[in-house]
Protein backbone atom coordinates (compact mmCIF):
# COMPACT_ATOMS: atom_id res chain seq x y z
CA UNK A 1 0.00 0.00 0.00
CA UNK A 2 1.67 3.29 -1.18
CA UNK A 3 2.37 5.59 1.54
CA UNK A 4 1.79 8.63 -0.56
CA UNK A 5 -0.75 11.05 0.65
CA UNK A 6 -2.67 13.61 -1.94
CA UNK A 7 -4.01 16.91 -0.54
CA UNK A 8 -7.35 17.14 -0.72
CA UNK A 9 -8.03 20.00 -3.22
CA UNK A 10 -9.51 23.81 -1.41
CA UNK A 11 -12.77 24.28 -1.27
CA UNK A 12 -13.75 27.61 -2.32
CA UNK A 13 -16.84 28.87 -0.19
CA UNK A 14 -18.57 31.66 -1.92
CA UNK A 15 -18.65 34.93 0.51
CA UNK A 16 -22.04 35.42 1.79
CA UNK A 17 -24.15 37.99 0.41
CA UNK A 18 -24.84 41.57 1.75
CA UNK A 19 -22.78 44.37 1.98
CA UNK A 20 -19.03 44.57 1.64
CA UNK A 21 -17.02 44.78 4.73
CA UNK A 22 -13.98 47.48 5.42
CA UNK A 23 -11.53 47.84 8.38
CA UNK A 24 -10.43 51.43 9.05
CA UNK A 25 -7.71 51.01 7.12
CA UNK A 26 -8.89 50.35 3.57
CA UNK A 27 -12.29 52.30 3.97
CA UNK A 28 -12.25 55.53 1.85
CA UNK A 29 -11.96 58.62 3.66
CA UNK A 30 -14.14 61.28 2.94
CA UNK A 31 -13.83 63.84 0.52
CA UNK A 32 -13.80 66.75 2.96
CA UNK A 33 -10.87 65.17 4.76
CA UNK A 34 -9.20 64.37 1.36
CA UNK A 35 -9.08 68.42 0.82
CA UNK A 36 -8.51 69.22 3.90
CA UNK A 37 -4.88 67.43 4.48
CA UNK A 38 -3.53 69.26 0.98
CA UNK A 39 -1.50 71.92 2.77
CA UNK A 40 -2.73 74.83 0.60
CA UNK A 41 -6.64 74.01 1.38
CA UNK A 42 -6.56 75.71 5.00
CA UNK A 43 -4.66 78.50 4.06
CA UNK A 44 -6.64 79.67 1.07
CA UNK A 45 -9.42 79.65 3.42
CA UNK A 46 -7.73 81.72 5.68
CA UNK A 47 -7.26 84.14 3.16
CA UNK A 48 -10.93 84.17 1.77
CA UNK A 49 -11.95 84.84 5.07
CA UNK A 50 -9.21 87.70 5.23
CA UNK A 51 -10.27 89.31 2.14
CA UNK A 52 -14.21 88.74 2.99
CA UNK A 53 -13.65 90.68 6.79
CA UNK A 54 -11.77 93.86 5.07
CA UNK A 55 -13.98 94.17 2.13
CA UNK A 56 -16.67 94.61 5.37
CA UNK A 57 -14.80 96.67 7.42
CA UNK A 58 -12.66 98.66 4.96
CA UNK A 59 -15.03 99.81 2.01
CA UNK A 60 -12.33 101.18 -0.50
CA UNK A 61 -10.58 97.66 -0.33
CA UNK A 62 -13.46 97.17 -3.16
CA UNK A 63 -12.03 99.25 -5.68
CA UNK A 64 -9.75 98.21 -8.65
CA UNK A 65 -7.37 100.43 -7.41
CA UNK A 66 -7.14 99.44 -4.10
CA UNK A 67 -7.01 95.88 -5.00
CA UNK A 68 -4.11 96.36 -7.86
CA UNK A 69 -2.21 97.85 -4.65
CA UNK A 70 -3.10 94.91 -2.45
CA UNK A 71 -1.68 92.36 -4.82
CA UNK A 72 1.20 94.25 -6.23
CA UNK A 73 2.29 94.51 -2.26
CA UNK A 74 1.72 90.32 -2.14
CA UNK A 75 3.17 89.95 -5.45
CA UNK A 76 6.93 91.41 -3.65
CA UNK A 77 6.37 89.37 -0.81
CA UNK A 78 4.99 86.32 -2.99
CA UNK A 79 7.93 86.32 -5.54
CA UNK A 80 10.56 85.93 -3.06
CA UNK A 81 7.96 83.44 -0.75
CA UNK A 82 8.13 80.69 -3.27
CA UNK A 83 12.11 80.04 -3.79
CA UNK A 84 12.29 80.11 0.22
CA UNK A 85 9.12 77.65 0.29
CA UNK A 86 10.65 75.19 -1.90
CA UNK A 87 13.80 75.32 -0.23
CA UNK A 88 11.84 74.67 3.29
CA UNK A 89 10.14 72.09 1.50
CA UNK A 90 14.00 70.44 0.73
CA UNK A 91 14.40 70.89 4.61
CA UNK A 92 16.61 73.99 5.09
CA UNK A 93 15.88 77.76 5.42
CA UNK A 94 17.72 81.00 4.64
CA UNK A 95 17.82 83.86 6.61
CA UNK A 96 19.88 85.89 4.15
CA UNK A 97 17.40 85.80 1.77
CA UNK A 98 16.24 89.41 2.92
CA UNK A 99 19.86 91.41 3.01
CA UNK A 100 20.72 89.36 -0.55
CA UNK A 101 17.69 91.36 -2.14
CA UNK A 102 19.44 94.42 -0.86
CA UNK A 103 23.07 92.87 -2.00
CA UNK A 104 21.63 92.24 -5.29
CA UNK A 105 19.99 95.91 -6.43
CA UNK A 106 23.41 97.41 -4.37
CA UNK A 107 25.65 95.27 -6.72
CA UNK A 108 23.92 96.23 -9.90
CA UNK A 109 23.33 99.95 -9.15
CA UNK A 110 26.43 101.04 -7.99
CA UNK A 111 28.34 98.91 -10.87
CA UNK A 112 26.87 100.69 -13.33
CA UNK A 113 26.59 103.60 -12.21
CA UNK A 114 30.40 103.87 -10.75
CA UNK A 115 31.94 102.70 -14.19
CA UNK A 116 29.69 104.15 -16.57
CA UNK A 117 28.36 101.08 -17.72
CA UNK A 118 24.95 100.25 -19.50
CA UNK A 119 22.39 99.32 -16.85
CA UNK A 120 22.13 94.97 -18.27
CA UNK A 121 26.31 94.74 -17.06
CA UNK A 122 25.10 95.78 -13.68
CA UNK A 123 21.73 93.63 -13.84
CA UNK A 124 23.84 90.15 -14.99
CA UNK A 125 26.81 91.00 -12.43
CA UNK A 126 24.00 91.32 -9.77
CA UNK A 127 22.62 87.95 -10.95
CA UNK A 128 26.02 86.26 -10.90
CA UNK A 129 26.49 87.53 -7.16
CA UNK A 130 23.06 86.70 -6.06
CA UNK A 131 23.91 82.84 -7.34
CA UNK A 132 26.95 83.14 -5.72
CA UNK A 133 25.37 83.74 -2.62
CA UNK A 134 23.23 80.99 -2.81
CA UNK A 135 25.54 78.28 -3.91
CA UNK A 136 27.85 79.49 -0.67
CA UNK A 137 24.90 78.78 1.52
CA UNK A 138 23.91 75.68 0.22
CA UNK A 139 27.40 74.59 -0.44
CA UNK A 140 28.66 75.25 3.30
CA UNK A 141 25.40 73.28 4.95
CA UNK A 142 26.12 70.19 2.67
CA UNK A 143 29.63 70.07 3.72
CA UNK A 144 30.05 71.18 6.90
CA UNK A 145 26.84 69.16 7.82
CA UNK A 146 25.88 72.78 10.07
CA UNK A 147 22.18 73.78 10.37
CA UNK A 148 21.28 75.79 7.66
CA UNK A 149 19.77 78.56 11.00
CA UNK A 150 23.81 79.19 11.82
CA UNK A 151 25.35 79.32 8.05
CA UNK A 152 22.84 81.98 6.87
CA UNK A 153 22.69 83.38 9.83
CA UNK A 154 26.14 84.16 9.46
CA UNK A 155 25.33 85.25 6.30
CA UNK A 156 23.18 87.22 7.22
CA UNK A 157 25.40 89.47 9.25
CA UNK A 158 28.14 90.09 6.67
CA UNK A 159 25.78 91.07 3.89
CA UNK A 160 24.05 93.21 6.54
CA UNK A 161 27.50 94.66 7.24
CA UNK A 162 29.26 94.51 3.51
CA UNK A 163 25.95 96.92 1.88
CA UNK A 164 26.48 99.29 5.02
CA UNK A 165 30.26 99.43 4.40
CA UNK A 166 30.83 99.36 0.76
CA UNK A 167 28.18 101.95 -0.25
CA UNK A 168 29.40 104.62 2.48
CA UNK A 169 32.90 103.71 0.85
CA UNK A 170 31.53 103.85 -3.17
CA UNK A 171 29.27 106.70 -2.93
CA UNK A 172 30.23 108.09 0.37
CA UNK A 173 26.62 107.98 1.41
CA UNK A 174 24.30 104.99 2.91
CA UNK A 175 22.40 105.25 -0.47
CA UNK A 176 22.95 104.67 -4.23
CA UNK A 177 22.89 107.92 -6.82
CA UNK A 178 20.01 107.90 -9.07
CA UNK A 179 20.77 105.82 -12.13
CA UNK A 180 17.19 106.51 -14.05
CA UNK A 181 19.47 108.56 -16.96
CA UNK A 182 21.69 105.99 -17.77
CA UNK A 183 21.84 103.39 -20.89
CA UNK A 184 19.03 100.54 -20.71
CA UNK A 185 17.12 101.73 -17.31
CA UNK A 186 14.30 101.90 -19.60
CA UNK A 187 14.22 98.52 -21.02
CA UNK A 188 14.82 97.50 -17.25
CA UNK A 189 12.49 98.78 -15.97
CA UNK A 190 9.82 97.16 -18.70
CA UNK A 191 10.74 94.23 -17.69
CA UNK A 192 11.20 94.79 -14.32
CA UNK A 193 9.30 97.25 -12.67
CA UNK A 194 6.38 98.63 -15.53
CA UNK A 195 2.79 98.94 -15.30
CA UNK A 196 0.02 98.28 -17.12
CA UNK A 197 -3.99 99.06 -17.91
CA UNK A 198 -6.55 96.69 -16.76
CA UNK A 199 -9.83 98.00 -16.85
CA UNK A 200 -8.64 101.58 -16.07
CA UNK A 201 -6.14 100.19 -12.85
CA UNK A 202 -2.70 100.27 -13.16
CA UNK A 203 -1.55 96.83 -12.58
CA UNK A 204 2.63 96.21 -11.68
CA UNK A 205 4.39 93.86 -14.01
CA UNK A 206 5.56 91.90 -10.65
CA UNK A 207 1.78 90.71 -10.38
CA UNK A 208 2.23 88.52 -13.51
CA UNK A 209 5.70 87.60 -12.39
CA UNK A 210 4.69 86.71 -9.24
CA UNK A 211 1.81 83.75 -11.38
CA UNK A 212 3.96 82.80 -14.01
CA UNK A 213 6.80 81.80 -11.16
CA UNK A 214 3.91 80.48 -8.92
CA UNK A 215 2.49 78.04 -11.98
CA UNK A 216 6.65 77.15 -12.94
CA UNK A 217 7.17 75.87 -8.90
CA UNK A 218 4.00 73.94 -8.98
CA UNK A 219 4.90 72.43 -12.45
CA UNK A 220 8.14 71.56 -10.84
CA UNK A 221 7.23 69.99 -7.47
CA UNK A 222 4.10 68.25 -9.07
CA UNK A 223 5.20 66.94 -12.75
CA UNK A 224 9.58 66.67 -12.52
CA UNK A 225 11.98 64.69 -10.75
CA UNK A 226 13.26 67.72 -9.42
CA UNK A 227 10.13 67.69 -7.77
CA UNK A 228 10.58 64.29 -6.24
CA UNK A 229 14.03 64.58 -5.17
CA UNK A 230 13.05 67.76 -3.37
CA UNK A 231 9.83 66.41 -1.29
CA UNK A 232 12.68 63.44 -0.83
CA UNK A 233 15.52 65.40 0.86
CA UNK A 234 13.28 67.36 2.68
CA UNK A 235 11.81 63.81 4.13
CA UNK A 236 14.85 62.10 4.72
CA UNK A 237 17.97 63.25 2.87
CA UNK A 238 19.71 59.86 4.09
CA UNK A 239 16.96 57.70 2.47
CA UNK A 240 17.10 59.81 -0.26
CA UNK A 241 20.96 59.59 -0.97
CA UNK A 242 20.58 56.24 -0.85
CA UNK A 243 18.04 55.62 -3.19
CA UNK A 244 19.93 57.63 -5.86
CA UNK A 245 18.53 61.23 -5.48
CA UNK A 246 21.65 63.46 -5.56
CA UNK A 247 21.30 65.61 -2.43
CA UNK A 248 24.05 67.50 -2.87
CA UNK A 249 22.91 69.19 -6.28
CA UNK A 250 19.36 69.17 -4.75
CA UNK A 251 19.84 70.99 -1.67
CA UNK A 252 22.28 73.61 -3.42
CA UNK A 253 20.17 74.50 -5.97
CA UNK A 254 17.49 75.57 -3.66
CA UNK A 255 19.79 77.93 -1.94
CA UNK A 256 20.76 79.35 -5.72
CA UNK A 257 17.08 79.37 -6.82
CA UNK A 258 16.56 81.55 -3.57
CA UNK A 259 19.16 83.46 -4.62
CA UNK A 260 18.04 84.22 -7.69
CA UNK A 261 13.95 85.42 -6.18
CA UNK A 262 16.52 87.93 -4.17
CA UNK A 263 17.86 89.12 -7.66
CA UNK A 264 14.62 89.71 -9.22
CA UNK A 265 13.06 91.69 -6.44
CA UNK A 266 16.12 93.53 -5.94
CA UNK A 267 16.09 94.26 -9.47
CA UNK A 268 12.35 95.42 -8.50
CA UNK A 269 13.03 97.55 -6.00
CA UNK A 270 16.01 99.28 -8.20
CA UNK A 271 14.02 100.33 -11.02
CA UNK A 272 11.09 101.04 -9.06
CA UNK A 273 13.03 103.64 -7.00
CA UNK A 274 16.02 104.08 -9.28
CA UNK A 275 18.32 104.39 -6.11
CA UNK A 276 18.80 101.99 -2.83
CA UNK A 277 18.86 102.13 0.54
CA UNK A 278 21.76 100.08 1.89
CA UNK A 279 20.30 99.80 5.33
CA UNK A 280 16.97 97.83 4.17
CA UNK A 281 16.01 94.12 4.12
CA UNK A 282 16.20 93.95 7.67
CA UNK A 283 13.31 91.52 9.08
CA UNK A 284 11.99 91.06 5.43
CA UNK A 285 13.39 86.86 5.91
CA UNK A 286 11.03 86.47 8.49
CA UNK A 287 8.07 87.73 6.16
CA UNK A 288 9.33 85.17 3.65
CA UNK A 289 9.85 82.81 5.88
CA UNK A 290 6.43 83.45 7.44
CA UNK A 291 4.59 83.51 4.09
CA UNK A 292 5.72 79.75 3.03
CA UNK A 293 5.28 78.73 6.55
CA UNK A 294 1.32 79.88 7.00
CA UNK A 295 0.98 78.59 3.18
CA UNK A 296 1.53 74.88 4.81
CA UNK A 297 4.95 74.31 4.66
CA UNK A 298 6.96 72.61 7.81
CA UNK A 299 10.08 74.44 8.73
CA UNK A 300 10.65 70.56 9.48
CA UNK A 301 10.98 70.06 5.58
CA UNK A 302 9.22 67.26 2.98
CA UNK A 303 5.83 69.02 3.25
CA UNK A 304 4.30 71.72 1.32
CA UNK A 305 3.35 73.06 -1.81
CA UNK A 306 3.67 76.11 -3.98
CA UNK A 307 0.63 77.25 -4.34
CA UNK A 308 0.19 77.85 -0.25
CA UNK A 309 2.65 80.39 -0.35
CA UNK A 310 0.71 82.50 -2.85
CA UNK A 311 -2.35 82.20 -0.46
CA UNK A 312 0.24 82.87 2.67
CA UNK A 313 1.70 86.15 0.68
CA UNK A 314 -1.63 87.39 -0.28
CA UNK A 315 -2.68 87.75 3.22
CA UNK A 316 0.02 89.72 4.16
CA UNK A 317 -0.44 91.81 1.23
CA UNK A 318 -4.35 92.14 2.67
CA UNK A 319 -3.74 92.89 5.92
CA UNK A 320 -0.60 95.05 5.34
CA UNK A 321 -2.96 97.35 2.91
CA UNK A 322 -6.23 96.61 4.61
CA UNK A 323 -5.01 98.14 7.90
CA UNK A 324 -4.39 100.81 5.72
CA UNK A 325 -7.54 101.28 4.11
CA UNK A 326 -9.59 100.60 7.42
CA UNK A 327 -7.95 103.93 8.85
CA UNK A 328 -6.07 101.78 11.75
CA UNK A 329 -3.09 102.48 13.43
CA UNK A 330 -0.33 100.82 11.39
CA UNK A 331 1.82 99.71 14.13
CA UNK A 332 -0.57 97.12 14.70
CA UNK A 333 0.41 95.39 11.44
CA UNK A 334 3.03 92.90 12.67
CA UNK A 335 0.81 92.08 15.57
CA UNK A 336 -1.85 91.10 12.98
CA UNK A 337 1.19 89.11 11.54
CA UNK A 338 2.09 87.45 14.61
CA UNK A 339 -1.37 86.27 15.57
CA UNK A 340 -1.58 84.44 11.91
CA UNK A 341 1.03 83.51 11.70
CA UNK A 342 0.67 80.97 15.24
CA UNK A 343 -2.86 80.98 14.14
CA UNK A 344 -2.13 79.47 10.96
CA UNK A 345 0.33 76.63 12.55
CA UNK A 346 -2.45 75.76 15.01
CA UNK A 347 -4.64 75.35 12.01
CA UNK A 348 -2.67 73.27 9.99
CA UNK A 349 -1.74 71.06 12.86
CA UNK A 350 -5.04 70.42 13.86
CA UNK A 351 -6.18 70.27 10.26
CA UNK A 352 -2.97 66.88 9.57
CA UNK A 353 -4.23 65.50 12.52
CA UNK A 354 -7.64 65.60 11.51
CA UNK A 355 -6.79 64.61 8.20
CA UNK A 356 -4.84 62.00 8.77
CA UNK A 357 -6.99 60.00 11.54
CA UNK A 358 -8.76 56.71 11.15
Amino acid sequence: MSMAQHAEPAVTTPPASGPEQTDGRTAQRPLALRLLARPEVGVFLGAAAVLVFFLVVAPSVRQGSSMATILYQSSTIGIMALPVALLMIGGEFDLSSGVAVISSALTASMLSYQLTMNVWVGVFVALLVSLAIGFFNGWVVVKTGLPSFLVTLGTFLILQGANLAVTKWVTGNVATDDISDMDGFSQAKKVFASSFDVGGVQVKITVVWWLVFAALATWVLLRTKYGNWIFAVGGNKDSARAVGVPVTFTKISLFMLVGFGAWFIGMHNLFSFNTVQSGEGVGQELIYISAAVIGGCLLTGGSGSAIGPVFGAFMFGMVQQGIVYAGWNPDWFKAFLGVMLLGAVLINLWVQRTATRR
